[in-house]
């Protein structure tokens, strides 16, 4: 007997159609395509999927600024769908175009002047 574990996949909805995804992966195409419409850019995405006929293969996915996609939780299918290579992949391109945070250096540390009490 096959156990469902709910939402650890989901329903990457496009067009007139879904298809399954691993929930990290599914995730890393969510994070990814908000990155690219955010910059007005796009890309094609290659990802493990099962498809609305229950084939697993692969799923190549256009995400950009144009893309009307969503997804939600959807029931285990008892299949491996992750593929750590491809989420490290999209979230390296995310972090790439999120804008740049100033990040302190050592070097960076300022004191504060002390208070002279015997001037007050």
């Amino acid at each position: 007997m096959t156990i469902l574990h709910p939402e650890s996949m989901q329903k990457l909805y496009y067009a007139s159609g879904y298809v399954l995804l691993g929930n990290t992966v599914g995730d890393a195409v969510m994070e990814y395509a908000r990155a690219l419409a955010d910059v007005g850019k796009s890309d094609l995405v290659t990802v493990p999927s099962l498809s609305d006929e229950g084939l697993r293969g692969t799923t190549r996915i256009l995400i950009g600024p144009s893309s009307q996609i969503f997804a939600a939780p959807a029931l285990d299918r008892g299949v491996d769908l992750e593929d750590a290579e491809a989420v490290d992949s999209m979230k390296q391109k995310t972090a790439r175009l999120l804008p740049a945070r100033p990040q302190p250096s050592d070097d960076d540390t300022v004191t504060a002047p002390s208070p002279d009490f015997d001037d007050v």
